[in-house]
C-alpha cells in the first residue's frame, strides 16, 4: 500500500484518474458503459483528457478543451436513456474511494466536491435532454 499524498499538481491527477479508471473499466455497473464507449486504443488519450479536465478544475490551468455536457448526453442517447442516478452515484461512490486511498488534503477534498456538483450537472443535462415521453 503507498502513503497518502496530497494533490499538488499533474502527476498526482493523473494518478487519481488513471486509478480512477481501471476501477471504472471492471467495475459491474459502469464497466460496460465506458468500454464500450471509449474504444481500447483511445484509452490513452482520454485519460489524458480527463486529467486536463481534473487539473483545470483543481488548479485553474486552462488545459481543457471539450464539451462533457454534449459527450454524456450521447452516451446517454447510444444507451437508450437508460443512465440513472445510480450510475452517477456509482461513479462518486468510486472517485471518493480512489482519493481517500491515495490522498488526503484540502485539493483531495476539493476532488470530491467538485465531482459532486459535476456529476448533479451532467445528470440534470442529460435528463434535460431526453425527448419528451408526452405523445
Amino acid at each position: 500500500m503507498m502513503d497518502k499524498k496530497e494533490i499538488v499538481g499533474r502527476e498526482e491527477v493523473f494518478l487519481l484518474v488513471h486509478t480512477f479508471y481501471e476501477k471504472i473499466k471492471k467495475d459491474d455497473l459502469l464497466g460496460e458503459i465506458f468500454t464500450k464507449t471509449i474504444p481500447v486504443e483511445e484509452w490513452n488519450d482520454h485519460l489524458e483528457k480527463l486529467t486536463d479536465f481534473w487539473e483545470t478544475n483543481l488548479f485553474f490551468v486552462r488545459k481543457y478543451k471539450g464539451n462533457p455536457i454534449e459527450k454524456h448526453q450521447k452516451v446517454d442517447e447510444n444507451f437508450n436513456a437508460l443512465i440513472s442516478q445510480e450510475h452517477f452515484g456509482r461513479w462518486l461512490q468510486l472517485w471518493f474511494h480512489t482519493i481517500d486511498e491515495l490522498f488526503y488534503g484540502e485539493k483531495a477534498h476539493q476532488a470530491k466536491e467538485r465531482a459532486r456538483n459535476i456529476a448533479s450537472m451532467l445528470f440534470f443535462k442529460i435528463f434535460e435532454n431526453r425527448p419528451s415521453k408526452k405523445a
